[in-house]
């Protein structure tokens, strides 16, 4: 199950080459279901995997989200709000892209409570549940913390990938996976932190860390050890939806108990891949297979304290 409490319309507009300040003609216009969770149940759905997709949606713009979602054969289960769903706009010049999000809703306390007993709801039929993205307004910085104490009450593994005090505040109530990026690290831990400090994380309670990287891959930590993985070869394209990617790998491996040198080698060719693909959300299927067969895992000694971000 797949968590996303700020989803978004999410339009990409490809164009040859992005300059500011100057007009820009649009080779293509793609328009998808957004935000970070949405993005990860696409991935896994066309991974032919059992996913099911929740979170907030409302009015016009929510409904044109879940109009998506049910044309791509999504199986979802939204709980409505009364604010306006955000829309996200990416901007895609071949070698990489530009972002633009809109805030999102003001989410009351009402709905709020109504989601949680909802999600309680969900969490019976899941085995492991993917939360994913920032909070939209109106919601507690434990947002997730609490849903992550929820799941595991009924024994449901848990994936974080948030950031700022949403992803410190979960990361206390012991996700059994955390997915920063090396920027989000650094401004939980500071910069220049090393394995040690993301060791210390994981000596806190969270089961294990993986840390996205960009080009240089991914640095995974657990209580098991820590090794590193990076694909053969720049991948150039939209990165947008590479750590989603990532996290759908990673949430598929910890439901099937995955070894993690293999587990990694999978998040990284799953997520490069993603890179290849013209939007977020989904993969160039082709180029995954081939990169699988090709990624090298590399154990991380305990005294080596080089900096992962």
């Amino acid at each position: 199950m797949t968590v996303t409490l700020n989803p978004a319309l999410d339009l990409t507009y490809a164009v040859d080459e992005l300059r500011p300040h100057t007009t820009h003609r649009v080779r293509a216009v793609h328009e998808r279901p957004g935000g970070k969770g949405l993005n990860v149940a696409s991935v896994l759905h066309a991974q032919g995997e059992a996913v099911l997709a929740t979170g907030l949606l409302g009015r016009a713009t929510g409904s044109a989200v879940q109009a998506l979602v049910d044309a791509a054969g999504l199986p979802s289960a939204f709980a409505p709000i009364a604010g306006e769903t955000r829309r996200t706009v990416t901007i895609a010049d071949g070698a990489d892209a530009t972002g633009l999000w809109e805030p999102g809703p003001v989410v009351g306390g009402a709905e709020w409570d109504g989601f949680v007993a909802h999600y309680r709801r969900l969490l019976d039929d899941a085995r492991v549940v993917a939360l994913s993205g920032s909070l939209p307004r109106g919601l507690p910085p434990d947002a997730y913390a609490i849903l992550i104490r929820a799941a595991r009450a009924r024994g449901v593994p848990t994936v974080l990938d948030t950031s700022g005090e949403p992803l410190r505040l979960g990361l206390a109530a012991g996700p059994d996976l955390a997915k920063p990026n090396a920027e989000e690290l650094a401004t939980l831990l500071g910069p220049g932190a090393g394995p040690a400090a993301v060791r210390g994380l994981v000596a806190a309670g969270c089961g294990a860390v993986v840390v996205s990287r960009g080009p240089r891959g991914l640095l995974a930590v657990s209580g098991a050890g820590a090794w590193e993985a990076a694909p053969p070869a720049a991948v150039t394209g939209n990165p947008t939806g590479a750590g989603d990617a990532c996290v759908a790998a990673l949430a598929r491996g910890l439901r099937d108990r995955t070894p993690w040198p293999e587990l990694l080698a999978d998040a990284v060719a799953l997520s490069a891949a993603a890179v290849a693909a013209p939007v977020a959300g989904a993969v160039d299927t082709a180029h995954y297979r081939d990169l699988r067969a090709r990624i090298a895992v590399t154990p991380v000694p305990q005294t080596e304290e080089h900096n992962p971000c």
